[in-house]
């Protein structure tokens, strides 16, 4: 009979022990069977017990915090410099204006790859310069758009971090392209720590893609041949159409007179002042400063005003009065379309 009850006690302790066991492995919390027992103490028993509570707290309760606060607080790592010699450059290029485009049929070609404003940079360097491309602007819309079209794709192969401003001047008073120029330069810097200019004429696009819209040592002419001009220079002294500038070239020569209002002789102002503060000019091989122009006829409100001659005579007499220190304008409204950043001013026209 001692015997039975016996083998019943032993029998009992064993169902005992073997429930308890099946409640610690599925407890929804198994530190709450020992409370008062820290965690590195249990994790340190090496019994089948301390193995067995060792993987319920590491699967219940991953500590992964710290690790995914360490990852997320590395900052990415710094892009290496663009290639001084762009990769993806092909060189000549095929361009026509027959082609009937309207900007929002550019817009579904390049929106897609741009940011809001027309501006760009490279995903996978980063680049040499930062350049604002200036275009002074009044009624040439289809101009615009092939102007869009091309040069976009041209920028982004140059690997250039750029913006396009398009500088509208408000009204149907005289043009003053010089000064819209000057508005461009003043309003881009607002939004941008730009280093390179480029002031270039809507209805001028280049056919090589080599032909590098980036600043250098020297104020830069581009549109060197032109086919207008039976693709050579039209006067040594040129400067016009397309050319560049960094912030600091152009803060020296006070940017472009604000007088010349009308067509003609701004460019020749600016070559004077160039020359005035003791620098020089350089350009592109014309064998890749190749352009072509859109053929138009002269804008109303734009007719040649023989008094610019006049003044280009006098630069080194206004260059200090005459510029950027008296600019004065209104910014009437700003647009950001996905291809450009448009601003309509009213430059106070005679």
């Amino acid at each position: 009979m001692k015997k039975k009850i016996t083998i019943i006690l032993a029998l009992s302790a064993l169902f005992t022990l073997t429930c308890f066991t099946v409640f610690l492995l599925h407890s929804k919390d198994a530190s709450l069977v020992f409370p008062s027992l820290p965690q590195q103490v249990v994790k340190g028993s090496r019994s089948v017990f301390g193995k067995m509570m060792d993987h319920i707290r590491v699967k219940k309760i991953p500590d992964v915090s710290r690790k995914t606060a360490a990852t997320s607080a590395q900052p990415a790592p710094p892009l290496d410099p663009c290639p001084d010699s762009p990769l993806s450059l092909v060189g000549p290029l095929l361009v026509e204006f027959e082609t009937i485009r309207s900007l929002q049929w550019v817009r579904n070609q390049l929106g897609s790859v741009l940011q809001q404003g027309g501006r760009h940079k490279p995903p996978d360097c980063t680049a040499r310069q930062k350049v604002a491309v200036i275009i002074p602007f009044r009624n040439r819309y289809e101009h615009l758009t092939h102007w869009l079209y091309y040069l976009h794709p041209v920028l982004m192969r140059q690997q250039l971090d750029y913006g396009v401003y398009v500088i509208n001047q408000d009204g149907d008073g005289a043009f003053n392209r010089a000064k819209l120029m000057n508005i461009g330069f003043v309003e881009a810097l607002k939004e941008y720590d730009y280093d390179c200019f480029v002031f270039s004429d809507v209805d001028l696009v280049p056919i090589d893609d080599r032909n590098l819209y980036r600043c250098s040592d020297h104020p830069r002419h581009l549109s060197v041949a032109i086919d207008k001009f039976n693709y050579r220079l039209s006067s040594v002294t040129a400067f016009g159409g397309v050319s560049l500038l960094t912030e600091e070239q152009f803060l020296k020569v006070n940017g472009f007179s604000n007088t010349f209002w009308g067509w003609g002789g701004e460019d020749d102002d600016l070559y004077n002042r160039i020359i005035v503060r003791g620098m020089s000019i350089t350009r592109p091989d014309a064998g890749i400063a190749k352009y072509k122009m859109i053929k138009h006829g002269r804008d109303l409100h734009n007719e040649v005003n023989p008094e610019n001659a006049v003044k280009t005579k006098k630069t080194a007499e206004n260059i200090e009065t005459d510029g950027l220190n008296s600019l004065n304008f209104t910014v009437k409204e700003i647009l950001k379309d996905v291809l450009f950043t448009l601003i309509s001013v009213d430059v106070q026209a005679p």
